[in-house]
């Protein structure tokens, strides 16, 4: 039953990213603007390097079948093509120069907020009614109704603009010398500093709302009852009987949340403008880039595909009832 389970989640997954690649592949197609256009821009390209340019992206061929195959051929190979702006650099080199500063800056992020919402709302849940659950459910409510890029302004007006504390933009000082390595990280840091508060505090509130809904439901099952009449410690109770059963629903929420980094990142980046995959799609978007903004896509929408997978298995693993 447990191998049914697994194979089933797998084939579904396969046959979604397959789909995915074909809207992909569609979807920019069907887009206004091409390389020669791009270049057409410029009264001093001539016709002949217009069609060198036609012919070394193959929009000389017919779309279907020999575009088609080609770019699914590619695809699998994990070649994505060029960048029509960055001349001469790869999607994936475009792509893994911005890879990492959005990893940086939503893993640590999601780190924190799991930890800080998970608390939180397990607390709330299991003080229900007291003065900590309507502080921190309420807080909880109006940081999850926040948009990012408002909670962002405002931490970026007050401790920027306003307070001076941090810088207002970038990952780094433009044309600062470091007299070594630890002056870099600590000028990283101060730049990290409110991107990161804010996507931590976007994502605390939804953590929390979830986990202080299970952990209330947890409460009335059997199991806690008789585990509270047994006269074990309320925190033993909490630990050991409720926080296990209450995990599931956020458990699934965090590896889903993890497949929307891109699609977060994009008004957090922008905000402080800092150097990851957000901003690199409002570029390329502006730029009229196809080939990195597909590749953005793909790898926005595989990475959700996966996480979903990867909350489906572990769901499976964590709770059998599911795998039936």
């Amino acid at each position: 039953m447990a191998s049914n389970f697994l194979l089933r989640r797998i084939a579904v997954a396969i046959f979604t990213i397959a789909m995915i690649v074909v809207i992909n592949f569609v979807m920019f197609r069907a887009m206004p603007g091409s390389p020669e256009r791009i270049l057409g821009r410029n009264p001093h390209v001539t016709p002949e390097l217009l069609a060198a340019t036609r012919e070394r992206w193959g929009l000389d061929k017919p779309i279907f079948p020999d575009q088609f195959v080609r770019y699914i051929a590619s695809t699998a190979q994990g070649d994505l093509g060029y960048s029509y702006v960055t001349r001469g650099a790869t999607v994936v080199e475009v792509l893994s120069a911005h890879f990492w500063p959005t990893i940086i800056l939503f893993g640590i992020a999601e780190v924190l907020a799991v930890v800080i919402g998970l608390a939180l709302g397990a607390y709330s849940g299991w003080k229900r009614g007291g003065p900590i659950d309507y502080i921190g459910n309420g807080l909880s409510l109006l940081l999850y109704s926040t948009p990012y890029f408002l909670l962002g302004m405002a931490i970026l007006l007050l401790f920027a603009t306003g307070l001076g504390w941090f810088p207002t933009y970038g990952m780094l000082t433009i044309g600062q010398v470091y007299a070594s390595p630890i002056d870099r990280f600590v000028d990283f840091l101060s730049h990290l500093a409110l991107p990161l508060a804010t996507v931590t505090l976007g994502l605390v509130g939804q953590y929390a709302i979830v986990m202080r809904s299970s952990v209330v439901e947890t409460m009335s099952e059997d199991y806690v009852t008789t585990a509270k009449s047994m006269g074990l410690r309320d925190t033993r109770v909490l630990r050991a009987h409720a926080l296990p059963n209450a995990m599931l629903p956020t458990v699934t929420l965090v590896a889903i949340n993890l497949g929307y980094v891109v699609a977060g990142a994009i008004t957090v980046e922008i905000v402080f403008n800092w150097p990851g995959l957000g901003t690199l799609t409002v570029d390329a978007l502006t730029a009229r880039d196809y080939p990195v903004l597909q590749g953005i896509f793909l790898l926005l929408s595989v990475s959700v595909v996966g996480f979903n997978l990867g909350a489906d298995l572990l769901y499976g693993a964590l709770d059998p009832r599911v795998r039936t």
